[in-house]
């Protein structure tokens, strides 16, 4: 990676008979609505309540995987884009690019010859991130290095960072993420200033591009500087022995169909069923000073005799679901492992290393790691579904984070939560089972006491109605 970056209802004069009770008609009509009401109150409740538990409890799990079927409109194998996602069309030019909020989630769609442009409107104090997520269709053809380009750009078309995504070598279409960033640099002269920034996304190979268009998932996120000045370096040493891989039986937990929709996990081993074609989301929270590991298994088929060149592939993503690693292996029909590189510990300084990687390992909050199994599969191994292991370790102390002159945006991206530690323990524990299910039946009983509140509520108002 370089260094870049309702209506009223009217009657007549011979209008409705009075109701038998006497009361006036417009009394009657609430009742339905209150009723109602109360009801949404209590199902919210326990939604809001239940997606609240940590580590991403099957409870959750299965809620968010409906969510994200429901969701799954459009997009190669169903990709979930964020619900309340607004809708922006990119420009053929910078003179009508939409405006991009910090903070904010888009949804756009990208043709074949497009290079399409939105605008930024900066200050000169906060880094800031952008994410272009395109998502072919399912039944085209892709070469190994088309994907997307995301470009950030000055006002006078200076260049403040290039990046892109592409397919790799399986030739499966999949959701691909390119990311490009604005920094303020100690030092540096260009895209420092406040003002209009633009970004230009397009294709990295269009001449080799299916001819459908590209459905786009676009998010920005900025994060302010630190309070206290701190060391420009990366840090020098750190531990790069790769662990051994995380034993323990594992725990069924479906994953998410897009970033949005991630399924949550900690340390531990993961096991769901994957399908040629499609990809998996989880995330993990990684806190500052600590260091994540993770592998990816396939089991075998009934049918070991074909090939499948980089069919299991594994990628890390940071918060701002830049891209941080990547990892894929083949399929002979026999069991197969993907694992990746050992990663320092995330920590503020990486920003300052030449190396992608860490770089990319700047500040805490959700990594998400992103499986994919490419389409080709089915074409030795029939359609599945195929057995997936996923072990994720968390290693290290967690440490005080920079402290940032104001808030992020978007709330929140850059730190953990209570529930998130408890789904990542610093005891070395193998798997965070204890923690959690105590964390889970705490989350429980609040949950069904809230509900049981909520339905209370729901009974005594219809009694008294009805009397």
């Amino acid at each position: 990676m370089g260094r870049w970056c309702g209506v009223r209802r009217r009657t007549g004069a011979g209008g409705a008979r009075p109701p038998a009770s006497g009361r006036p008609a417009g009394a009657g009509a609430v009742r339905p609505r209150a009723t109602a009401a109360v009801r949404l109150a209590a199902v919210t409740v326990l939604l809001a309540t239940t997606a609240s538990l940590p580590g991403g409890t099957a409870l959750a799990a299965g809620a968010a995987g409906a969510a994200g079927a429901a969701g799954a409109a459009g997009g190669a194998e169903g990709y979930a884009f964020a619900d309340g996602a607004a809708r922006v069309e990119g420009a053929s030019d910078t003179a009508g690019a939409a405006l991009l909020q910090p903070g904010g989630t888009y949804r756009s769609s990208l043709a074949r010859n497009d290079t399409l442009y939105y605008r930024l409107e900066l200050d000169a104090d906060s880094d800031t991130y952008v994410s272009v997520t395109a998502v072919p269709g399912s039944e085209g053809e892709v070469t190994a290095v088309d994907g997307v380009r995301v470009a950030v750009r000055d006002a006078d078309g200076a260049s403040c960072s290039l990046g892109s995504a592409t397919f790799g070598a399986a030739h499966s279409p999949r959701p691909v993420t390119a990311w490009g960033m604005r920094e303020i640099e100690p030092g540096a002269s260009r895209c420092q200033d406040a003002g209009t920034y633009y970004v230009a996304v397009e294709r990295v190979r269009p001449e080799d591009s299916p001819p459908d268009d590209w459905d786009l998932e676009l998010t920005t996120a900025t994060e302010p500087r630190p309070r206290r000045a701190g060391p420009t370096e990366p840090p020098g040493t750190w531990d790069s022995a790769s662990p051994e891989p995380l034993a323990g039986q594992p725990e069924r937990r479906a994953g998410g169909s897009g970033f949005a929709r991630a399924t949550a996990v900690g340390q531990g081993v993961w096991q769901s069923d994957i399908r040629p074609g499609q990809t998996l989301y989880y995330k993990v929270p990684v806190d500052w000073g600590r260091q994540v590991y993770a592998s990816a298994e396939l089991g075998g088929s009934d049918d070991a005799s074909g090939y499948t060149t980089g069919a299991l592939r594994l990628g890390l993503h940071n918060p701002v679901r830049g891209e941080v690693d990547d990892a894929a292996k083949g399929y002979t029909g026999r069991p197969a492992a993907v694992g990746l590189a050992a990663l320092p510990p995330v920590a503020y300084p990486n920003r300052y290393a030449s190396s992608r990687q860490v770089g990319a390992l700047r500040f805490a909050g959700d990594y998400y790691l992103v499986v994919h199994l490419a389409a080709q599969v089915a074409d030795d191994f029939g359609d599945g579904p195929f057995r997936l292991t996923l072990r994720v370790r968390l290693r290290g102390t967690a440490e005080a984070g920079p402290g940032y002159t104001g808030e992020p945006r978007p709330k929140g991206v850059f730190e953990l939560s209570a529930a998130d530690r408890a789904a990542a323990p610093e005891n070395g524990a193998t798997r965070d089972g204890d923690a959690a299910m105590r964390a889970v039946a705490v989350g429980g009983i609040g949950t069904g006491s809230l509900l049981l509140a909520g339905l209370a509520v729901w009974t005594v108002t219809a009694r008294r109605r009805a009397a």
